[in-house]
């Protein structure tokens, strides 16, 4: 269900741009925006297990934990503001009645859309579930549409699948982009020409050291050679049967209750074994070890903060590939424009927030 919600173009100069990342999780869009040269500027999370990532892999800079409690001041300027707002309450996961924006958790979308309003940044990238787009009988979306637009962002909006950007997952999400006064860029940012200039090596990469994650060949009987790894298992001509792409990496990934259990485990031939958190790290595309903090020891106790972490998380492929779409139609004064003139949208979408 892809869309682009109409407002005036504006075009401007390029450059790389800053990050400030909200709901940050372990750090997945940070990671993927570094990848393509972003820097992050600051981090908002209030997991107690994910600050403890946040803060080892990024120690010296700016970061908050709630952000009901957050103001636009205690936010350091950046051309980029992303958020993967809580899904809990708008996902078609859960057999309870979905609570939408009206719930406690994705409600926070509305703390976020202040804060937007107050800095309104260049570009904005919001993440969550599919079930966005149907909560409340598509009700839910409209209102994250409209608020965006009203705050003075032309929007483009579009699901990708982690399947397309060199993990082994299928993993659908919804990705709304927002550029401030500029519709045309939200959707060239979303939907690449259909031709274009590509480097397969690049979406093979691997910074796996021990098994690596991703088989790198596939022959006709449907079969995949490991032909490229570095700790083998099982000999290095051994061939492993892989008959579909792994499930979604859920939060509750290393549960052992109601139907998730099957999506833990691999089967090798005869045998079956769990996938452990390094795996699912590769299945996420975050480097070996992301999730273990320092001085700790790898236990069953970390191991399910490791899943519900990973769980919650963005693939990071995904992110650098957004990240290089922003980079490649970016330009100096729509990066922050901000900067250069206020806005004269409409602000009932704010006056309606704080209702």
């Amino acid at each position: 269900m892809p869309g682009v919600a109409p407002l005036s173009p504006k075009s401007t100069s390029a450059e790389h741009g800053t990050v400030a990342s909200f709901f940050a999780g372990i750090g997945g869009f940070d990671l993927g925006f570094e990848a393509a040269g972003f820097r992050t500027v600051f981090q908002s999370e209030i997991d107690p297990y994910c600050n403890v990532i946040l803060e080892q892999e990024w120690p010296h800079i700016a970061r908050n934990k709630d952000i009901k409690e957050l103001s636009v001041d205690d936010i350091p300027r950046a051309d980029i503001w992303c958020a993967g707002f809580p899904c809990q309450d708008v996902s078609l996961a859960r057999a309870r009645p979905r609570d939408g924006l009206r719930g406690a958790r994705s409600g926070l979308f509305y703390d976020f859309a202040a804060l937007l309003g107050d800095a309104r940044p260049g570009t904005v990238i919001l993440e969550n579930v599919p079930g966005l787009l149907n909560s409340h009988e598509g009700r839910d979306f409209g209102i994250v549409i409209q608020t965006l637009v009203e705050l003075g962002y032309g929007v483009a909006w579009r699901i990708l699948n982690s399947k397309h950007f060199g993990v082994p997952q299928s993993r659908r999400r919804v990705y709304i982009v927002g550029c401030y006064n500029d519709p045309g860029r939200a959707a060239q940012i979303l939907f690449e020409p259909e031709r274009g200039e590509g480097h397969l090596e690049k979406g093979r990469k691997s910074e796996s050291s021990t098994l690596s994650p991703f088989m790198e060949r596939a022959e006709p009987s449907g079969r995949l050679r490991n032909h490229r790894s570095h700790k083998q298992l099982i000999g290095s001509s051994a061939e492993i049967f892989v008959p579909k792409l792994s499930f979604c990496i859920s939060a509750t990934t290393g549960r052992h209750t109601g139907t998730d259990w099957s999506r833990t485990y691999v089967a090798y031939h005869d045998r079956v074994r769990r996938l452990v958190p390094a795996e699912v790290e590769g299945l996420q595309g975050f480097p070996d070890g992301w999730t273990v903090p320092k001085g700790t020891s790898v236990g069953e106790d970390l191991d399910s903060r490791r899943y519900h972490a990973l769980g919650n998380a963005v693939s990071v492929p995904v992110i650098t590939w957004l990240a290089e779409r922003v980079k490649a139609t970016a330009t100096l004064s729509n990066l922050y424009p901000g900067a250069i003139a206020q806005s004269s949208a409409p602000d009932s979408a704010l006056k309606a927030l704080s209702a």
